[in-house]
Formats: structure tokens, C-alpha cells, sequence
């Protein structure tokens, strides 16, 4: 397995938008396998779009399993062609990222979500989240449709700040 290297902000391949995967074969296995390799790579990544690493097709992988706060969660999850079909209340809380790495933002998300995804045997998949999952997963459809936590900002000179962890 091959850690990717991470576009940074403000590389213009992160403002592109994905396609769709239409081949599930074992050069995307392969390829899933590297990006879960560099989303562990990064500090407390619990997510991360192929984009991210320059690959301009649609899929993410979520996991917040081992955060330390209890979170009601599907656990690690690879969506491939992710759409969200229903979205209800809003919410707003901080985000990081790994293409973003030295600031946080508020940010307002739907707080319960409905998609549906393929996994990697292309079987489709019909998930309910919400809470701190559904934000999770918004973010990274988010950088799959060209857009970061910095274009949903709420209010640039009250809602951004410095990461104090580096």
C-alpha cells in the first residue's frame, strides 16, 4: 500500500469536480486500499475524497469508529458515486481538513442525511446518518463537487481560525 500525496489548499485540482466510477475492478480495490493507507496517515482523519490525492473520481472513505466520543455510526465506509437524496435540520460545527491543514472553520451541514452509495462490489447501498457522521460525509462530497469547509463558511472573519495542533 502506497501513502498519496495530499493536495493542499489552494491547488486548483481541489476546485475540480469528480466522476463517476464506472469500472469496479481491481485497480479501484487497489486504489481504495492506498487512500484508506493516507487517510490514517493524517491526524485523527476520519475522512478523505479521492480528489484529495488528485484522483478526480467519486469516492470516499468515512470512518468514525474510534473517535473517543460515542458517535451513532455505520462504521468504516467506502461510497462510491455517494448522492444524497434527503437532508433535514441544520446545524453548525467546527471542521478541519486534511487538504486545509492549518485552519478550522464553523460550518452549517444538514444534521440528518439519507444516500445512497455503491460499495466496492457495486452493490448499492441506501444509508441514514446523522449527527457528527452526516457532517463528516457532507464534507466529503463536498470535495468531490469541487468545494471545501472554506466555501461554507459561515462568516470568514469570525468563523475561521489557526489549528492549535499541527
Amino acid at each position: 500500500m502506497t501513502i498519496l500525496n495530499i493536495l493542499k489548499y489552494p491547488d486548483k485540482r481541489l476546485k475540480q469536480t469528480a466522476k463517476p466510477v464506472e469500472k469496479f475492478d481491481d485497480d479501484l480495490k487497489i486504489f481504495i486500499k492506498d487512500l484508506e493507507q493516507t487517510r490514517l496517515s493524517g491526524p485523527g482523519a476520519v475522512g478523505i475524497a479521492a480528489t484529495q490525492v488528485g484522483v478526480m473520481l467519486r469516492v470516499i472513505i468515512v470512518d468514525i469508529s474510534k473517535m473517543k466520543k460515542s458517535h451513532n455510526n455505520h462504521g468504516y465506509l467506502v461510497l462510491i458515486n455517494p448522492v444524497i437524496t434527503k437532508h433535514s435540520g441544520y446545524v453548525v460545527g467546527r471542521e478541519g481538513c486534511l487538504s486545509v491543514p492549518d485552519y478550522t472553520a464553523n460550518v452549517v451541514r444538514a444534521d440528518s442525511i439519507v444516500l445512497y452509495a455503491f460499495d466496492q462490489s457495486a452493490q448499492q447501498q441506501t444509508y441514514q446518518m446523522s449527527g457528527f457522521e452526516a457532517r463528516v460525509v457532507q464534507h466529503e462530497i463536498d470535495h468531490l463537487d469541487g468545494l471545501l469547509f472554506l466555501d461554507r463558511m459561515i462568516s470568514k472573519k469570525s468563523d475561521l481560525f489557526l489549528r492549535k495542533n499541527k
